[in-house]
């Protein structure tokens, strides 16, 4: 995989990242906080365009999903410490480094029998 082709991918999932947490987090605070409705309907469609993005990704379904399993826990811890004020415990970071290392076999270690990427 090209380092530029990398760094799309790696773009797109925190793109879509983005979209979830920060979708995911508007309708919390709208049900669980109880923030105006509209709150909630900006949230929702956040996440749609979560559903969107990784569709620009060049790999399959399966991989994509499984790989921003990890990505998404990277950016939960993140957004937890940097928006609600809760740093991460040495449980979090054990289980972070866990999924990353998740997300670069899963995602970028090579295979031969994949030619998305020459596309």
């Amino acid at each position: 995989m090209k380092s530029k082709q990398v760094t799309i991918s790696i773009f797109l999932f925190f793109i879509a990242g983005l979209c979830e947490i920060g979708g995911g987090y508007l309708v919390w605070l709208w049900l669980r906080d109880s923030f105006a409705w509209w709150v909630g309907a900006i949230g929702g469609f956040i996440l749609f365009l979560y559903g969107i993005v990784p569709t620009f990704q060049k790999a399959t379904f399966h991989r994509i999903y499984a790989a921003y399993g990890g990505v998404f826990v990277v950016m939960s811890i993140l957004w937890g410490w940097l928006i609600d004020n809760t740093p991460p415990d040495s449980y979090d970071v054990i289980g972070t480094i866990v999924a990353v290392v998740g997300v670069l076999i899963i995602y970028y270690y090579p295979r031969k029998e994949e030619k998305i990427w020459n596309s």
